[in-house]
């Protein structure tokens, strides 16, 4: 695991990776201080920026549902150290070194506003090349075996207990992606934002794929025919993740993506 330092702002502070501590200052939160290329889903606003430790994604915490209209991008403050993008920064930095596929995280920052809230952004390095799941449905590459990845690779998560708080098709990622074989690279999930590791593994894990299977009915996943869509897609990744959590519950380690 990467070291973390932490740099003290004006009007908050940043929590960043310790190799580029130096380079780090409040501009690289800033999109207009990049070349930057808007990165579509989630409901944050993110950039696809360049920056002296590589491509990076700059995400922009944005609060979701009808609190919304109300907050907009404002969280709570209850300590630095609950603020969202210090608590994603280092989960990421846990998940990594479970050997788990996520983004390196690069720098998280929070700035205090009007003494009760904070507003909040986080950088995390590029995955190369890579396609998102709900991007591979869409243009009909998606087949058996690129699911059956996606649930061994989900498998692997809920083993090492980690929870994702939105597991839906635009938070999963084929790496690696080429014209030929659009979802050939490995499977990374991103987007750990109210994520956390739990020990207890009951019960959540099966609400989580449920959010993923709701996440792909609504983005047409299953336009050609419901039992087509459970035979062809849905089953398959849920085969993958069974047989790769009975695999872990006997105590070998789940199988990883041949393609990681």
């Amino acid at each position: 695991m990467n070291e973390a330092t932490l740099k003290a702002t004006g009007a908050g502070a940043i929590l960043c990776d310790a190799s580029i501590a130096a380079q780090v200052g409040e501009d690289w939160f800033d999109p207009a201080y990049w070349r930057t290329a808007a990165v579509a889903g989630g409901r944050g606003a993110a950039w696809r920026v360049q920056t002296p430790a590589g491509e990076a994604v700059l995400r922009h915490f944005r609060r979701g549902g009808s609190i919304a209209r109300v907050l907009g991008d404002l969280y709570v403050w209850a300590g630095a150290e609950k603020t969202r993008p210090f608590r994603e920064f280092r989960l990421l930095q846990r998940l990594q070194a479970l050997g788990l596929p996520v983004p390196q995280p690069l720098a998280a920052r929070y700035r205090r506003e009007r003494l009760l809230f904070y507003r909040a952004d986080l950088l995390t390095r590029l995955i190369p090349a890579a396609t998102t799941l709900a991007e591979g449905l869409a243009e009909r590459r998606i087949d058996a075996a690129a699911m059956r990845r996606v649930g061994a690779t989900i498998a692997r998560f809920h083993a090492a207990g980690a929870y994702h708080a939105d597991l839906n098709a635009h938070n999963v990622l084929f790496a690696g992606a080429t014209a030929e074989a659009p979802a050939g690279g490995a499977v990374h999930l991103i987007d750990f934002d109210r994520g956390e590791l739990r020990a207890d593994r009951r019960g959540w894990p099966q609400e989580n794929l449920q959010r993923l299977h709701r996440s792909l009915r609504k983005i047409g996943a299953a336009a050609d025919g419901e039992a087509r869509f459970e035979r062809e897609l849905w089953q398959p990744l849920q085969d993958a993740y069974t047989a790769a959590r009975q695999q872990s519950d006997n105590g070998a380690p789940p199988r990883q993506d041949r393609n990681a």
